[in-house]
């Protein structure tokens, strides 16, 4: 529908409720006329109960749209409330008048006409307004049935027949297109925009399929036929204006509303259920009692299938989306399934649960309660949330965080699907946290490597390669004193094997830092004695304790000798300390590593090297973490704790 003036702003509800007030008092008024003159009930006399039953169905229909919205569409069903209670007054005036022996008059005569705007403009024109966007192209269509209108009024005002015949003709056709066009509409729309539109197709199609019986010779038409055809529709259509105008659901009358789109349909179902068994089994059967208790049986048997088959499409006509919550979960499922793109993936999700719903807004926020960060956000709220928590196990993860649209709030039915459609959007928030947890570990993993191999490197170009061609240099020198000082040559070679000596040990070390093949042989506690002893033979004293379970994963491990080797090289190159205390502690579900010095401390401006950001990434790639400090009155603290998990 095209939105009022002020959209945000309901409509205000007396101008509502006096119409409507009206239409049912006209409309009653008639009634009490018609029965006071206790008549005795003709065929014709049906055609005001019709004129009743439209003034007070759409009196209440027009009071309930109007109050919400200030829209043409509720203005024509003012319309046709109050031309069918004016009808029903003037039709109930004329039956009391010829039985109380008083001339009817003038008062009469609106019991022919004053029912044909409203009601052929439900068919004609309403079909064509009711939309959530303007006409656009479409306005051709209330125009061309405004034109119908005004030529029916016009003839049934003049008393003109033929002419009034003529025109009904291009309202039933005319009707038929407005019933395709919806269609047409339907099916080309987006779901939310489409939810209720076939419920208003089939209202429309019958309604102008109603006025066909008038149209066609009395001989073959039962008199009683065109008035009960027209009165069963009065239980379709309405239900189509309120399936698709009010989204009954959303202000809270979905349960009075959908029940009574139920029995009515239901109703008339079984009437035409009933009267075509009659039919056909009066042709079939002998005997009139017979084929009435057989048509009888058949509507029997027919009441509970067609009640649930009913129930289904009224359910999916309505709510759309939100009577399954699980039809749109598996949706969303797929979504999960396909998504290239974690980001577009939740942006994804919550267009879908807002779409589904019919929302105004949809805001999914990441985070413990109290620290929940914006990750995506569909649509632009304008009101109070309702705020749904989203768990991952006992976790609070996020929270989804959906506004209804201006006017309106969330019912039970919408809010048992939003926390089941949560479920699935946790899921999703879950499965990007996961993708970016990956991607920041293989980051980490790519940059330790790279710097694993600037260490090998700068070992190779600063220590071994200047090395070997010092040694290059000296094996020239021995060549060159052999023939002429063999004793120098000698004493120049054993320096030179002292040396290759030393860097072959480096090359060891280098080695034992990476990966010590100790460590995969027998675990962390015998490796780090060995880095110990390896110290010891430099000078460096490292005081060892360890406290560790004999089974640790390999990951935390090779983590913990990677950050205790690391701490324990730069206490040695630059505390300027004798040694160190190495702490290695298992802990519940965790490893805690220590390394004290007593040297000079940690510069508050100091830069860190290669080795600190290799403790700290090889600390955080598990989910743990690291911290150096100063110590009191001197020294250095290095801390790092590493989860261990399961085992």
């Amino acid at each position: 529908m095209t939105e009022p003036s002020d959209p945000g702003r309901p409509a205000s509800g007396v101008p509502a409720y006096v119409l409507g007030a009206a239409a049912w008092l006209l409309a009653l008024g008639g009634l009490v006329l018609f029965v006071a003159s206790r008549p005795q009930v003709a065929p014709e006399d049906v055609f005001l109960l019709v004129d009743v039953t439209v003034g007070l169905v759409y009196g209440a229909v027009t009071a309930l749209v109007l109050a919400r919205r200030r829209h043409p569409v509720g203005y024509l069903l003012a319309l046709t409330s109050i031309g069918g209670a004016v009808s029903a007054l003037a039709g109930g005036w004329r039956a009391f008048a010829t039985a109380r022996g008083l001339e009817p008059g003038a008062l009469a005569d609106p019991f022919g006409w004053a029912w044909v705007p409203g009601t052929l403009a439900l068919f004609l024109v309403v079909p064509w307004m009711v939309r959530e966007r303007p006409l656009g192209r479409a306005w051709w269509g209330p125009a061309l049935g405004g034109v119908v209108v005004t030529a029916a009024l016009a003839a049934s005002v003049a008393g003109t027949f033929a002419v009034l015949t003529l025109v009904l003709t291009a309202a039933v056709v005319f009707g038929l297109v407005t019933a395709v066009g919806v269609e047409v509409r339907r099916r080309r729309s987006p779901e939310p925009e489409a939810v209720g539109l076939d419920w208003l197709v089939a209202g429309t199609a019958v309604l102008a399929v109603s006025f066909v019986p008038i149209l066609l010779p009395e001989a073959i038409v039962p008199a009683w036929l065109t008035p009960a055809v027209h009165l069963g529709t009065q239980a379709l259509f309405p239900a189509a204006i309120l399936s698709v105008v009010l989204r009954q659901r959303l202000w809270g009358i979905e349960l009075a509303v959908s029940r009574a789109l139920l029995a009515g349909s239901l109703t008339l179902g079984l009437a035409a259920i009933y009267l075509t068994a009659s039919v056909v089994l009066a042709r079939l059967v002998p005997g009139e009692g017979v084929a009435r208790a057989l048509a009888a049986a058949a509507v029997v048997v027919a009441v509970q299938p067609t009640r649930l088959w009913l129930q289904r499409r009224l359910r999916l006509m309505i709510y759309g989306a939100a009577h399954d919550p699980w039809r749109v979960a598996g949706r969303m499922g797929t979504q999960l399934g396909r998504a290239a793109d974690p980001d577009a993936l939740l942006g994804s999700l919550t267009e879908s649960v807002g779409t589904a719903l019919r929302l105004e807004s949809v805001t999914l926020l990441a985070g413990a309660p109290g620290g929940e960060q914006v990750v995506t956000r569909w649509g632009t709220p304008s009101a109070g949330a309702t705020r749904v928590p989203l768990v991952a196990g006992s976790e609070p993860i996020g929270t989804l965080s959906v506004t209804a649209r201006p006017g309106e709030a969330l019912d039970v039915r919408t809010l048992r699907a939003l926390t089941e459609l949560a479920a699935v959007v946790a899921s999703g928030l879950v499965l990007t946290r996961t993708a970016s947890e990956l991607e920041r570990t293989r980051e980490r993993l790519t940059t330790a490597r790279l710097q694993e191999r600037r260490v090998i490197r700068r070992e190779l170009h600063d220590g071994l390669g200047p090395w070997l061609a010092g040694l290059r240099l000296g094996l020239r020198g021995v060549a060159n004193l052999l023939a002429t000082d063999p004793a120098a040559a000698r004493e120049m070679l054993g320096a030179l094997q002292a040396e290759l000596e030393t860097r072959v040990e480096d090359v060891r070390t280098v080695a034992r830092t990476l990966l010590p093949p100790v460590l995969e042989e027998l675990g962390l506690e015998p490796a780090l004695r060995e880095l110990v002893a390896r110290h010891a033979e430099n000078g460096f004293d490292v005081r060892l304790t360890c406290r560790l379970e004999p089974t640790l994963p390999g990951a935390v491990a090779t983590a913990a000798y990677g950050i205790a080797g690391e701490a324990v090289l730069n206490a040695a190159r630059h505390s300027g300390a004798a040694g160190c205390d190495l702490d290695v502690a298992d802990e519940v579900g965790t490893i805690r590593i220590t390394c004290r010095d007593d040297g000079v401390g940690y510069p508050a401006d100091a830069r860190a090297g290669v080795g600190t950001r290799a403790m700290r990434e090889r600390a955080e790639e598990l989910g743990g973490e690291l911290e150096i400090r100063d110590l009191v009155p001197r020294g250095t603290a290095v801390e790092a704790v590493l989860p261990v998990g399961a085992r």
